[in-house]
């Protein structure tokens, strides 16, 4: 396949996904408030999305993302919960910075582990998978816990806020993070490394990148995203639930993979991988909408993942000839 055209497929394959169930689904299904709710529904895996974009162009994978916004969703409101009524204008701030921090460090025990002792990230991250959710567990003693109502709750409320937002606070922090992503990974030193990684680890080694520190840093980057994601979790909930995105680094890392990039590694944008959280959102929308019952949905998401690799395999096939 051409590379523009597989720069262009997750676009045209948004596109048609809306119109087909512009067709199948109700009226309403492409009704303005609808269409807000979708860019809301794409806030938690677009942003675990951006995060993975990093790790999955170095040619790693991270699993644990769903654990680790678990537990940031947990530790956010047991944050909240130190504080007494009024609570301090400071507190949702820390409470949000600690979400942050909590997916951050559960990334750098990732790359560590992967970089120091050169164990496949598919491995090493199956096993913290288990760690975090267990951890996340833990925290919350094994039940939701419940806290105060602050500002964080309205971020993932559909018509939140003034009325000039239109959108969700979440949608615009989506929408600003892409924007992030894509200046480092395109202007910067850090992100060209990013890039080498995946391309050719020992040529970059070779190169003076150092290898080891930016891996760490990648996972560490990868797992603030996910807190952040927690955050935006947490406002969905209004809750901290242990329980919470159980499977959700399956649709991260299809968001990714259907965004093109690519899980040789060298190979990913931020927009990209928006456009693939966006049309997971509308996927599961739309088949909502149109009463197609869970298991076909399912059925509907692997088949486009295998879909979305299997063009990725055409391209590096279409590459070497």
């Amino acid at each position: 396949m051409k590379p523009g055209l597989r720069t262009l497929a997750p676009y045209l394959g948004l596109a048609a996904a809306y119109l087909l169930f512009s067709l199948l689904a109700p009226a309403a299904f492409h009704g303005a408030y609808n269409l807000k709710t979708i860019l809301t529904q794409s806030v938690i895996v677009g942003i675990g999305a951006l995060g993975m974009t990093f790790v999955i162009i170095s040619g790693g994978i991270d699993l644990s993302v769903g654990s680790l916004i678990a537990c940031a969703t947990v530790l956010l409101a047991r944050a909240l919960n130190l504080g007494h009524e009024p609570l301090p204008g400071w507190l949702p701030w820390a409470a949000l910075a600690a979400a942050t921090g909590c997916g951050a460090i559960g990334g750098v025990l990732n790359g560590f582990i992967t970089a120091r002792f050169r164990l496949a990230a598919f491995i090493v991250t199956l096993g913290t998978m288990q760690i975090y959710r267990g951890g996340a567990k833990w925290l919350a003693a094994e039940q939701t816990v419940t806290a105060p109502a602050t500002w964080l709750n309205g971020l993932m409320e559909v018509d939140a806020g003034p009325r000039w937002l239109w959108i969700a606070p979440g949608v615009w922090l989506l929408l600003a993070l892409t924007a992030a992503v894509a200046v480092v990974l395109r202007y910067t030193v850090f992100g060209r490394h990013v890039y080498a990684l995946g391309s050719n680890e020992a040529a970059a080694r070779l190169c003076g990148v150092p290898v080891a520190l930016r891996r760490i840093q990648i996972y560490a980057l990868g797992g603030a995203f996910a807190g952040i994601a927690g955050a935006m979790q947490f406002a969905n909930l209004t809750l901290g639930d242990p329980t919470a995105a159980e499977g959700m680094e399956l649709d991260i890392v299809a968001a990714v993979v259907i965004g093109g990039g690519s899980l040789r590694g060298g190979e990913g944008r931020a927009a990209g991988s928006l456009i693939g959280a966006l049309l997971m959102a509308v996927l599961r929308n739309g088949c909502n909408m149109a009463g197609i019952p869970n298991y076909l949905q399912n059925i509907v998401v692997g088949a486009i993942i295998i879909g979305a690799v299997g063009l990725d395999r055409l391209g590096a096939r279409g590459s070497r000839a």
